[in-house]
């Protein structure tokens, strides 16, 4: 996965935007951080997950899910954008747009249904 792909699939999401985030590129979704990249690693902040689903992720694939000293209180997780799949990206993304979306919104989307929502 490449930062390009990363942002398409963001921005297909209601009402996220570019934006920034303690100085750097971040994508937030009605006003709440939804991920970034962080260039230091090439890797993708995913947020929304608690510390045993970070930790199986980390050991059930290291060469792709990591954290650095920062993260290790937050329940998140880096994903080495080389390494990751785009289809757990978005997973991720989903899920976290879902988190810091008004209820509204979500029956709207929910009511979509696949076929009509945006495809990165």
């Amino acid at each position: 996965m490449t930062e390009d792909d990363v942002r398409a699939m963001a921005l297909a999401l209601p009402q996220v935007e570019e934006t920034v985030s303690y100085g750097k590129p971040a994508f937030k979704a009605f006003g709440k951080f939804l991920t970034r990249v962080r260039k230091e690693d090439n890797s993708i902040v995913l947020v929304g997950l608690n510390f045993d689903e970070r930790e199986m992720l980390m050991e059930a694939e290291p060469e792709v899910f990591h954290i650095t000293p920062h993260y290790k209180d937050y329940p998140s997780v880096l994903a080495r954008l080389d390494r990751v799949e785009p289809g757990t990206v978005k997973i991720f993304l989903e899920r976290r747009w879902r988190e810091c979306a008004p209820k509204k919104v979500l029956k709207e989307w929910d009511a979509k249904g696949d076929k009509d929502k945006a495809a990165p």
